[in-house]
């Protein structure tokens, strides 16, 4: 049995990507003035400015807004996402985007393919409609019925695959989009029955959906992306395939509503309703859209790899700070340089403020090992840190209803002096700086600036422990207020002996470059 195992193992270990076939490059479509989304944005434009901007910390008002845009879409939709998955979400989007192939519009649709293995025929079926094209992003050749089994068909392919396209983007008719953190699944949008995140999208339009689409285009037409009826071998025949697709996703009865409170935490309405009036409110100000070459996964060394990337460039930004830094990192991992660049800011009197994980809230246990090396330091160098709780996010209804889910934080976030907005993919980790690609958005703009740091200050006040370090500065204490008064702890709150065992044992185990 052995043995035919390892012939097996061996045989899968010698499996390979299909030739790249030369594919002519398709690009993003010219704006049609004549479109609803286009007339929408014309109208609410002032005249000279650059960028408009509405943040999205309500999970389902982010899903909506996509699905709104969709929906309206006269001429192209751009896709583009780390994870796409097979669950409520993911097929109601897939629905959406069938109905507007149907109708006329291109759709492109670019997913990573690490994640894929629920929802890859799906998308194989979707790519069989007229109108749509899906690619796949750094593919693995092989054993796609499971995620350890994809890796174990490739062992002389580890390296390529350990890189990930971690964008997030959806643009409609070259005009209007939504980016920022979030993945296509339930647990983005808070629709999940066990766990559920913090997140932060922005929808956006004006001169900064030029660059996205040049994003776009970058990635479509590299050399790391292939279609998935080139990876992907149906389960059944195409005829079969479109039908199970269409009862997959439902398409013969009317698509389920999104329930939706009257406004969000900032006071917005769903923007279904303005996109009707013909009219969005926007907060408009300079912005600048960076991502990481897709070349990053080949060909380049750990140091070109930084040196290129959307985390060197974050990092970039806050070093310019004058007085104050707030962040949102769900993996933080600062690393030598990092924390050499944080302890330079406090020692030029600039205020740092960083909100992450706690142990019972990180989905990565060994990236919380990875940051908690980091924390006495960070204390020590002055810095307000501030760890999410799962108990006091899920009793907080004020950025979206967790039910009894975990309440996990997923949102990437800066604002810098009150005045500059980062918000995008990157986590402040290793992985974001030399192994996965990256998309964010610089915005400057106060009045954005003071919105985000209420949604910020919303979590780190009501959903969260704050650290400090004990009077002889010996250990870590996380405080909270609750009804009864201020609470202090000397453990990781919430954890379970388990998880904290888990995490002293194997987290020094691993080298922080892999984190």
């Amino acid at each position: 049995m052995l043995g035919a195992l390892l012939v097996s193992f061996m045989a899968a270990g010698c499996g390979s990507l299909p030739p790249q076939k030369e594919m002519a490059p398709t690009m993003a479509l010219p704006v049609d003035e004549s479109g609803e989304l286009a007339k929408i944005v014309k109208a609410s434009s002032p005249p000279e400015e650059h960028s408009g901007f509405r943040l999205m910390p309500l999970g389902v008002y982010s899903l909506d807004a996509r699905i709104e845009l969709a929906k309206r879409a006269k001429r192209s939709l751009d896709l583009q996402y780390y994870v796409f998955e097979n669950d409520g979400t993911g097929r109601l989007l897939m629905r959406h985007l069938k109905d507007a192939a149907l109708r006329g519009v291109r759709v492109r649709l670019l997913v990573d393919d690490l994640y894929t293995v629920d929802s890859q025929q799906l998308l194989l079926a979707l790519s069989q409609t007229p109108n749509v094209e899906v690619r796949l992003f750094n593919p693995f050749c092989c054993g796609r019925d499971g995620l350890v089994s994809k890796f174990a068909a490739s062992p002389l392919e580890i390296g390529r695959l350990n890189h990930r396209m971690h964008n997030k983007l959806f643009i409609a008719d070259a005009v209007m989009g939504v980016a920022g953190g979030r993945n296509i699944a339930d647990e983005y949008f808070t629709l999940n029955t066990s766990q559920n995140f913090v997140d932060m999208d922005a929808m956006f339009m004006g001169k900064v959906v030029a660059q996205l689409e040049g994003i776009f285009d970058d990635y479509w037409n590299s050399e790391e992306v292939y279609p998935i009826a080139s990876i992907v071998a149906p389960h059944t025949g195409h005829v079969a395939m479109r039908q199970e697709f269409d009862e997959h996703v439902n398409m013969a009865a009317p698509p389920p509503k999104i329930v939706l409170p009257p406004t969000d935490v900032l006071g917005y309405g769903p923007i279904g309703e303005e996109l009707d009036a013909g009219r969005i409110g926007m907060i408009w100000g300079q912005a600048h859209a960076v991502a990481d070459p897709p070349a990053k996964l080949r060909s380049m060394t750990a140091d070109e790899a930084y040196a290129t990337s959307v985390n060197a460039r974050v990092w970039a930004q806050l070093m310019d700070a004058g007085s104050e830094v707030h962040m949102t990192s769900p993996y933080l991992v600062p690393g030598t340089r990092g924390m050499e660049a944080i302890e330079e800011l406090r020692s030029r009197d600039v205020k740092v403020t960083l909100l992450t994980n706690s142990l019972a809230a990180n989905d990565e246990p060994l990236v919380h090992g990875g940051y908690a090396r980091y924390r006495e330091r960070l204390l020590g160098s002055g810095v307000d840190l501030y760890e999410l709780s799962p108990a006091r996010t899920t009793k907080n209804k004020r950025l979206g209803t967790f039910g009894t889910s975990l309440g996990r934080l997923h949102a990437k976030t800066a604002v810098i002096d009150r005045q500059k907005v980062l918000l995008g993919s990157v986590n402040l980790d290793p992985r974001s700086a030399t192994s996965n690609t990256e998309l964010g958005i610089v915005i400057d703009s106060p009045r954005l600036a003071r919105e985000l740091l209420r949604v910020i200050n919303i979590s780190k006040l009501e959903s969260a422990y704050r650290l400090r370090l004990t009077a002889d500065r010996s250990t870590i204490e996380w405080l909270s207020t609750d009804g009864d008064g201020e609470i202090v702890l000397s453990y990781e709150p919430e954890s379970t002996w388990t998880q904290r065992l888990y995490n002293t044992l194997l987290s020094p185990l691993v080298p922080e470059d892999l984190l």
